[in-house]
Protein backbone atom coordinates (compact mmCIF):
# COMPACT_ATOMS: atom_id res chain seq x y z
CA UNK A 1 0.00 0.00 0.00
CA UNK A 2 3.13 2.46 1.09
CA UNK A 3 4.45 1.63 -2.15
CA UNK A 4 1.32 2.90 -3.77
CA UNK A 5 1.28 5.89 -2.49
CA UNK A 6 4.90 6.48 -2.90
CA UNK A 7 4.00 6.58 -6.84
CA UNK A 8 1.39 9.28 -6.14
CA UNK A 9 2.89 11.05 -3.79
CA UNK A 10 5.90 14.14 -4.02
CA UNK A 11 8.36 12.70 -1.50
CA UNK A 12 11.01 12.35 -4.10
CA UNK A 13 12.50 15.53 -6.57
CA UNK A 14 10.29 15.07 -9.35
CA UNK A 15 8.56 17.98 -10.89
CA UNK A 16 5.11 18.72 -9.59
CA UNK A 17 2.91 19.07 -12.34
CA UNK A 18 0.08 22.05 -11.66
CA UNK A 19 -1.84 23.13 -14.87
CA UNK A 20 -2.81 26.84 -15.01
CA UNK A 21 -1.57 28.76 -11.69
CA UNK A 22 -4.84 29.98 -10.40
CA UNK A 23 -3.68 32.77 -8.02
CA UNK A 24 -7.23 33.42 -7.01
CA UNK A 25 -7.94 30.33 -4.79
CA UNK A 26 -4.14 29.82 -3.83
CA UNK A 27 -3.57 33.28 -2.64
CA UNK A 28 -6.85 32.17 -0.80
CA UNK A 29 -6.31 29.61 1.23
CA UNK A 30 -2.77 30.47 2.12
CA UNK A 31 -4.33 33.07 4.01
CA UNK A 32 -5.57 30.17 6.38
CA UNK A 33 -2.85 28.60 6.66
CA UNK A 34 -0.87 27.62 9.76
CA UNK A 35 -3.95 26.07 12.24
CA UNK A 36 -5.67 23.04 13.01
CA UNK A 37 -8.88 24.41 11.26
CA UNK A 38 -9.39 22.06 8.65
CA UNK A 39 -9.10 23.26 4.44
CA UNK A 40 -12.78 21.72 2.92
CA UNK A 41 -12.12 22.41 -1.34
CA UNK A 42 -16.06 21.73 -2.76
CA UNK A 43 -16.94 21.68 -6.14
CA UNK A 44 -18.36 19.96 -9.09
CA UNK A 45 -16.45 17.40 -10.31
CA UNK A 46 -13.35 18.07 -12.61
CA UNK A 47 -13.51 21.87 -11.58
CA UNK A 48 -10.23 21.93 -10.77
CA UNK A 49 -9.98 21.02 -6.97
CA UNK A 50 -7.51 18.13 -7.56
CA UNK A 51 -4.71 20.74 -9.34
CA UNK A 52 -5.52 23.25 -7.20
CA UNK A 53 -4.68 20.70 -3.80
CA UNK A 54 -1.50 19.95 -6.22
CA UNK A 55 -0.96 24.01 -6.28
CA UNK A 56 -1.06 24.38 -2.47
CA UNK A 57 1.35 21.36 -2.10
CA UNK A 58 3.89 22.94 -4.30
CA UNK A 59 4.03 26.25 -2.91
CA UNK A 60 4.61 24.19 0.61
CA UNK A 61 7.53 22.67 -0.53
CA UNK A 62 8.86 25.27 -2.89
CA UNK A 63 7.88 28.46 -1.17
CA UNK A 64 7.26 27.64 2.50
CA UNK A 65 10.40 25.00 2.29
CA UNK A 66 8.09 22.22 3.84
CA UNK A 67 10.19 18.81 3.65
CA UNK A 68 8.52 16.55 1.12
CA UNK A 69 8.73 13.51 3.30
CA UNK A 70 5.94 15.98 5.81
CA UNK A 71 3.37 16.18 2.40
CA UNK A 72 0.67 12.72 2.59
CA UNK A 73 -1.91 13.02 -0.33
CA UNK A 74 -4.43 10.55 -1.49
CA UNK A 75 -6.69 10.86 -4.51
CA UNK A 76 -10.19 8.71 -4.07
CA UNK A 77 -10.16 9.43 -8.41
CA UNK A 78 -7.43 7.63 -9.07
CA UNK A 79 -8.16 3.86 -9.36
CA UNK A 80 -5.13 2.76 -7.47
CA UNK A 81 -6.29 4.53 -4.34
CA UNK A 82 -9.15 1.87 -4.12
CA UNK A 83 -7.99 -0.20 -1.42
CA UNK A 84 -8.47 2.93 0.74
CA UNK A 85 -12.27 2.18 1.25
CA UNK A 86 -12.69 2.72 4.81
CA UNK A 87 -11.43 5.08 7.69
CA UNK A 88 -9.56 1.56 9.15
CA UNK A 89 -7.92 1.37 6.35
CA UNK A 90 -6.81 4.63 5.85
CA UNK A 91 -5.64 5.11 9.65
CA UNK A 92 -3.59 2.24 8.97
CA UNK A 93 -2.11 3.78 5.71
CA UNK A 94 -1.19 6.80 7.59
CA UNK A 95 0.27 4.80 10.84
CA UNK A 96 2.73 3.26 7.89
CA UNK A 97 3.19 6.07 6.49
CA UNK A 98 4.68 7.64 9.76
CA UNK A 99 6.73 4.44 10.84
CA UNK A 100 8.57 4.23 6.81
CA UNK A 101 9.06 7.93 6.24
CA UNK A 102 9.19 9.36 9.84
CA UNK A 103 8.56 12.96 9.15
CA UNK A 104 9.22 15.60 11.73
CA UNK A 105 7.31 18.47 12.68
CA UNK A 106 3.90 19.34 11.04
CA UNK A 107 2.35 16.31 8.48
CA UNK A 108 0.10 18.26 5.77
CA UNK A 109 -2.71 15.28 4.71
CA UNK A 110 -4.44 15.81 2.08
CA UNK A 111 -7.20 13.94 0.45
CA UNK A 112 -9.40 14.27 -2.49
CA UNK A 113 -12.82 12.94 -2.96
CA UNK A 114 -12.77 12.14 0.43
CA UNK A 115 -16.57 11.29 0.31
CA UNK A 116 -15.42 7.95 -1.43
CA UNK A 117 -13.85 6.48 2.32
CA UNK A 118 -16.59 5.28 4.61
CA UNK A 119 -16.68 7.08 7.90
CA UNK A 120 -14.23 9.50 6.63
CA UNK A 121 -15.51 12.25 9.14
CA UNK A 122 -14.17 10.07 12.12
CA UNK A 123 -10.56 9.80 11.55
CA UNK A 124 -10.84 13.54 9.99
CA UNK A 125 -11.85 14.92 13.05
CA UNK A 126 -9.40 12.36 14.95
CA UNK A 127 -6.68 13.59 13.40
CA UNK A 128 -7.66 17.54 13.38
CA UNK A 129 -7.70 17.09 17.06
CA UNK A 130 -4.34 15.04 17.83
CA UNK A 131 -2.62 16.80 20.10
CA UNK A 132 0.17 14.42 20.03
CA UNK A 133 0.96 14.88 16.39
CA UNK A 134 0.96 18.33 14.07
CA UNK A 135 -1.21 18.09 11.38
CA UNK A 136 -2.66 20.17 9.44
CA UNK A 137 -5.92 19.30 6.42
CA UNK A 138 -7.02 19.59 3.44
CA UNK A 139 -9.98 18.03 2.11
CA UNK A 140 -12.11 18.07 -1.13
CA UNK A 141 -15.62 17.10 -2.25
CA UNK A 142 -18.09 16.80 -4.83
CA UNK A 143 -21.07 16.40 -2.54
CA UNK A 144 -22.07 19.91 -0.52
CA UNK A 145 -25.17 18.22 1.50
CA UNK A 146 -23.02 15.06 2.80
CA UNK A 147 -19.81 16.85 3.61
CA UNK A 148 -21.70 19.86 5.36
CA UNK A 149 -23.82 17.57 7.57
CA UNK A 150 -20.88 15.26 8.69
CA UNK A 151 -18.56 18.54 8.93
CA UNK A 152 -20.79 19.86 11.33
CA UNK A 153 -21.55 17.40 13.12
CA UNK A 154 -18.13 16.10 14.16
CA UNK A 155 -15.97 19.31 13.56
CA UNK A 156 -18.52 21.70 15.03
CA UNK A 157 -17.14 24.59 13.58
CA UNK A 158 -13.49 23.41 13.33
CA UNK A 159 -12.85 23.84 9.79
CA UNK A 160 -13.48 26.63 7.07
CA UNK A 161 -14.70 25.76 3.30
CA UNK A 162 -13.28 26.97 -0.02
CA UNK A 163 -16.11 26.96 -2.96
CA UNK A 164 -13.96 25.72 -6.19
CA UNK A 165 -15.31 26.43 -9.67
CA UNK A 166 -14.84 26.23 -12.55
CA UNK A 167 -12.65 28.89 -14.90
CA UNK A 168 -13.61 32.58 -14.71
CA UNK A 169 -13.49 34.99 -17.34
CA UNK A 170 -10.18 36.13 -16.09
CA UNK A 171 -8.75 32.84 -15.42
CA UNK A 172 -9.79 32.11 -19.40
CA UNK A 173 -7.92 35.07 -20.66
CA UNK A 174 -5.09 34.19 -18.38
CA UNK A 175 -5.11 30.88 -19.86
CA UNK A 176 -4.86 31.82 -23.53
CA UNK A 177 -2.64 34.99 -23.12
CA UNK A 178 -5.67 37.00 -24.69
CA UNK A 179 -7.16 40.69 -23.81
CA UNK A 180 -10.88 41.12 -22.78
CA UNK A 181 -13.78 42.57 -24.93
CA UNK A 182 -16.97 41.37 -26.69
CA UNK A 183 -15.71 38.43 -29.15
CA UNK A 184 -13.43 36.57 -26.47
CA UNK A 185 -16.11 37.04 -24.13
CA UNK A 186 -18.80 35.73 -26.53
CA UNK A 187 -16.01 32.69 -26.77
CA UNK A 188 -16.25 32.31 -23.47
CA UNK A 189 -19.89 32.14 -22.83
CA UNK A 190 -19.69 29.17 -25.49
CA UNK A 191 -16.38 27.32 -24.25
CA UNK A 192 -17.34 27.59 -20.50
CA UNK A 193 -14.84 27.10 -17.93
CA UNK A 194 -13.95 23.31 -17.28
CA UNK A 195 -10.40 23.70 -16.82
CA UNK A 196 -10.02 20.01 -19.44
CA UNK A 197 -11.98 21.65 -22.20
CA UNK A 198 -8.92 23.79 -22.72
CA UNK A 199 -6.46 21.17 -23.28
CA UNK A 200 -9.19 19.27 -25.93
CA UNK A 201 -8.54 20.85 -29.79
CA UNK A 202 -11.86 20.85 -31.34
CA UNK A 203 -15.64 20.65 -30.57
CA UNK A 204 -16.27 17.55 -31.21
CA UNK A 205 -13.48 16.41 -28.83
CA UNK A 206 -15.30 18.48 -26.30
CA UNK A 207 -18.58 17.64 -26.83
CA UNK A 208 -17.97 13.96 -25.91
CA UNK A 209 -16.04 15.23 -22.83
CA UNK A 210 -18.81 17.02 -21.55
CA UNK A 211 -21.51 14.55 -21.99
CA UNK A 212 -19.10 11.46 -20.27
CA UNK A 213 -18.56 14.25 -17.20
CA UNK A 214 -22.44 14.65 -17.48
CA UNK A 215 -22.59 10.49 -17.04
CA UNK A 216 -20.06 10.64 -14.38
CA UNK A 217 -21.84 12.94 -11.94
CA UNK A 218 -25.03 11.16 -13.20
CA UNK A 219 -23.93 7.79 -12.36
CA UNK A 220 -21.31 8.61 -9.47
CA UNK A 221 -22.58 11.42 -7.43
CA UNK A 222 -26.18 10.87 -7.65
CA UNK A 223 -27.50 7.16 -9.04
CA UNK A 224 -25.19 5.57 -6.26
CA UNK A 225 -24.90 8.21 -3.70
CA UNK A 226 -28.72 8.03 -3.98
CA UNK A 227 -30.21 4.27 -4.91
CA UNK A 228 -31.92 6.44 -7.85
CA UNK A 229 -34.10 3.76 -9.11
CA UNK A 230 -35.65 6.22 -11.95
CA UNK A 231 -32.51 7.06 -13.63
CA UNK A 232 -34.56 7.81 -17.07
CA UNK A 233 -36.43 10.15 -14.88
CA UNK A 234 -33.00 11.87 -13.95
CA UNK A 235 -31.75 12.04 -16.87
CA UNK A 236 -35.13 14.04 -18.15
CA UNK A 237 -35.02 16.24 -15.63
CA UNK A 238 -31.43 17.28 -16.57
CA UNK A 239 -32.07 17.71 -19.88
CA UNK A 240 -35.26 20.37 -18.60
CA UNK A 241 -32.80 22.02 -16.38
CA UNK A 242 -30.17 22.60 -19.30
CA UNK A 243 -32.75 23.47 -21.70
CA UNK A 244 -34.58 26.14 -19.11
CA UNK A 245 -31.19 27.74 -17.58
CA UNK A 246 -31.54 31.17 -16.42
CA UNK A 247 -35.46 30.74 -16.58
CA UNK A 248 -38.22 30.92 -14.23
CA UNK A 249 -40.14 27.40 -13.44
CA UNK A 250 -41.85 25.27 -10.72
CA UNK A 251 -41.71 22.04 -9.10
CA UNK A 252 -45.07 21.72 -9.93
CA UNK A 253 -44.61 22.84 -13.61
CA UNK A 254 -41.79 20.46 -14.57
CA UNK A 255 -43.86 17.88 -12.83
CA UNK A 256 -46.88 19.09 -15.44
CA UNK A 257 -44.98 19.41 -18.48
CA UNK A 258 -43.37 15.39 -17.54
CA UNK A 259 -47.30 14.38 -17.10
CA UNK A 260 -48.34 15.48 -20.67
CA UNK A 261 -45.75 13.45 -22.20
CA UNK A 262 -46.45 10.54 -20.47
CA UNK A 263 -43.76 10.54 -17.84
CA UNK A 264 -44.97 9.63 -14.39
CA UNK A 265 -43.59 11.54 -11.58
CA UNK A 266 -44.54 13.70 -9.02
CA UNK A 267 -43.48 16.76 -6.68
CA UNK A 268 -41.26 14.93 -4.16
CA UNK A 269 -39.49 13.29 -6.37
CA UNK A 270 -38.81 16.07 -8.77
CA UNK A 271 -37.87 18.32 -5.77
CA UNK A 272 -35.72 15.87 -4.51
CA UNK A 273 -33.95 15.12 -7.54
CA UNK A 274 -33.26 19.07 -8.08
CA UNK A 275 -31.71 18.99 -4.59
CA UNK A 276 -29.31 16.22 -5.58
CA UNK A 277 -28.29 17.99 -8.96
CA UNK A 278 -28.05 21.55 -6.45
CA UNK A 279 -25.67 19.30 -3.74
CA UNK A 280 -23.54 18.06 -6.89
CA UNK A 281 -22.73 21.40 -7.88
CA UNK A 282 -25.04 20.85 -11.13
CA UNK A 283 -27.02 23.63 -11.06
CA UNK A 284 -27.80 26.54 -8.84
CA UNK A 285 -31.17 27.72 -7.16
CA UNK A 286 -32.16 31.34 -7.04
CA UNK A 287 -35.64 31.78 -4.94
CA UNK A 288 -37.45 35.12 -5.74
CA UNK A 289 -37.59 37.70 -3.28
CA UNK A 290 -39.98 40.51 -2.52
CA UNK A 291 -38.10 43.75 -1.93
CA UNK A 292 -41.06 45.32 -0.25
CA UNK A 293 -42.39 42.57 2.06
CA UNK A 294 -38.72 41.51 2.35
CA UNK A 295 -39.63 37.94 2.41
CA UNK A 296 -38.74 34.96 0.06
CA UNK A 297 -41.37 33.51 -2.06
CA UNK A 298 -42.36 30.29 -2.56
CA UNK A 299 -42.72 28.64 -5.93
CA UNK A 300 -41.26 29.66 -9.34
CA UNK A 301 -37.68 30.07 -8.64
CA UNK A 302 -34.65 30.14 -11.35
CA UNK A 303 -31.60 27.32 -11.64
CA UNK A 304 -28.14 27.94 -12.87
CA UNK A 305 -25.63 25.56 -14.17
CA UNK A 306 -22.57 25.74 -12.58
CA UNK A 307 -20.76 25.54 -15.71
CA UNK A 308 -22.07 26.44 -19.23
CA UNK A 309 -20.31 23.87 -21.01
CA UNK A 310 -23.36 22.24 -20.06
CA UNK A 311 -25.86 23.91 -22.02
CA UNK A 312 -23.79 24.97 -25.47
CA UNK A 313 -22.48 21.36 -25.81
CA UNK A 314 -25.18 19.46 -24.86
CA UNK A 315 -28.03 21.51 -26.66
CA UNK A 316 -29.31 22.36 -30.54
CA UNK A 317 -27.57 26.16 -31.76
CA UNK A 318 -31.24 26.74 -31.57
CA UNK A 319 -31.63 26.52 -27.89
CA UNK A 320 -28.32 28.49 -26.85
CA UNK A 321 -29.94 31.95 -26.87
CA UNK A 322 -27.02 34.37 -26.02
CA UNK A 323 -28.99 36.38 -22.90
CA UNK A 324 -29.23 33.54 -21.36
CA UNK A 325 -25.52 32.31 -21.13
CA UNK A 326 -24.60 36.17 -20.26
CA UNK A 327 -27.26 35.89 -17.27
CA UNK A 328 -26.07 32.65 -16.15
CA UNK A 329 -22.38 33.75 -16.77
CA UNK A 330 -23.30 36.93 -14.81
CA UNK A 331 -24.68 34.53 -11.72
CA UNK A 332 -21.58 32.60 -11.10
CA UNK A 333 -19.51 35.53 -11.33
CA UNK A 334 -20.74 37.01 -8.32
CA UNK A 335 -21.14 33.59 -6.84
CA UNK A 336 -17.38 33.21 -7.11
CA UNK A 337 -17.59 36.82 -5.00
CA UNK A 338 -19.46 35.50 -2.33
CA UNK A 339 -22.66 36.82 -2.45
CA UNK A 340 -26.10 35.43 -1.95
CA UNK A 341 -28.14 36.04 -4.90
CA UNK A 342 -31.45 36.33 -5.31
CA UNK A 343 -33.94 37.08 -8.35
CA UNK A 344 -36.08 39.76 -7.10
CA UNK A 345 -39.93 41.13 -7.10
CA UNK A 346 -40.34 44.67 -7.26
CA UNK A 347 -43.92 45.54 -7.93
CA UNK A 348 -44.95 42.13 -9.54
CA UNK A 349 -41.27 43.25 -12.15
CA UNK A 350 -38.36 41.08 -12.10
CA UNK A 351 -34.74 42.07 -11.07
CA UNK A 352 -32.39 39.95 -12.34
CA UNK A 353 -30.09 39.62 -9.34
CA UNK A 354 -30.33 40.88 -5.78
CA UNK A 355 -27.07 40.08 -4.23
CA UNK A 356 -25.38 40.71 -0.80
CA UNK A 357 -22.04 40.09 0.67
CA UNK A 358 -21.29 41.44 4.02
CA UNK A 359 -23.86 44.36 4.10
CA UNK A 360 -23.20 45.37 0.87
CA UNK A 361 -26.63 45.08 -1.79
CA UNK A 362 -26.83 45.56 -5.31
CA UNK A 363 -29.60 45.20 -7.65
CA UNK A 364 -28.48 43.65 -11.15
CA UNK A 365 -30.40 43.65 -14.94
CA UNK A 366 -28.92 41.55 -17.45
CA UNK A 367 -29.21 42.28 -21.29
CA UNK A 368 -27.99 41.02 -24.47
CA UNK A 369 -27.83 44.05 -25.58
CA UNK A 370 -29.62 47.94 -25.10
CA UNK A 371 -30.93 47.89 -28.70
CA UNK A 372 -33.28 51.40 -28.44
CA UNK A 373 -35.08 53.27 -26.40
CA UNK A 374 -37.57 50.75 -25.77
CA UNK A 375 -35.16 48.28 -24.49
CA UNK A 376 -33.10 50.86 -22.46
CA UNK A 377 -36.49 51.80 -20.41
CA UNK A 378 -37.68 48.36 -19.85
CA UNK A 379 -33.77 47.38 -18.48
CA UNK A 380 -33.13 50.46 -16.38
CA UNK A 381 -37.05 51.53 -15.76
CA UNK A 382 -37.41 49.01 -13.30
CA UNK A 383 -33.82 49.48 -10.84
CA UNK A 384 -35.09 53.39 -11.24
CA UNK A 385 -38.10 52.20 -9.15
CA UNK A 386 -36.15 50.95 -6.27
CA UNK A 387 -35.35 54.69 -4.05
CA UNK A 388 -32.74 53.24 -1.91
CA UNK A 389 -28.73 54.24 -2.28
CA UNK A 390 -27.27 50.49 -3.15
CA UNK A 391 -25.51 50.24 -6.28
CA UNK A 392 -27.42 49.09 -9.23
CA UNK A 393 -26.28 47.71 -12.74
CA UNK A 394 -27.09 47.00 -16.07
CA UNK A 395 -24.32 44.20 -17.42
CA UNK A 396 -24.79 44.00 -20.95
CA UNK A 397 -22.88 42.87 -24.36
CA UNK A 398 -22.93 45.97 -26.25
CA UNK A 399 -19.91 47.49 -28.13
CA UNK A 400 -19.77 50.26 -25.43
CA UNK A 401 -21.33 51.47 -22.44
CA UNK A 402 -24.35 54.30 -22.69
CA UNK A 403 -22.78 55.35 -19.05
CA UNK A 404 -24.66 56.48 -15.83
CA UNK A 405 -28.74 56.70 -16.57
CA UNK A 406 -29.73 58.48 -12.98
CA UNK A 407 -27.76 56.62 -10.91
CA UNK A 408 -27.61 53.54 -12.86
CA UNK A 409 -24.41 52.29 -14.15
CA UNK A 410 -24.64 50.57 -17.65
CA UNK A 411 -21.66 47.88 -17.01
CA UNK A 412 -19.87 45.67 -19.82
CA UNK A 413 -19.67 42.13 -18.97
CA UNK A 414 -16.13 41.89 -20.12
CA UNK A 415 -14.81 44.88 -18.20
CA UNK A 416 -16.85 43.32 -14.84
Amino acid sequence: MLEILREYNFWEEEEISVGYFRSYYINKISSYLGNKLVKVLLGQRRSGKSFIMRMIIKKLIETDNIPRNNIFYINKDISAFDFISNAKILNKIIAEYHKVLKPKGKVYIFIDEIQEILNWEKIVNSLSQDYTKEYELFITGSNSKLLSGELSTYLSGRYITINIYPFSFSEYLGFYNIEPDKKTYINYLQMGGIPELYNLPDKELRTNYISALKDSIILRDIIQRYNIRDVILLRRLIDFVIDSQSSLFSVNKIVNTFISMGIKTNQETISAYLGYLSNVYFLHESTRYDLKGKRILKGERKYYLNDLSFKYYLTSSFDRGIGKLLENSIYLHYKREGYQIYTGIFNNKEIDFVIEKNGDKKYIQVAYTLTDEAVIEREFGNLKKIKDNYEKLVITLDDISIGNIEGIQNILAWEL
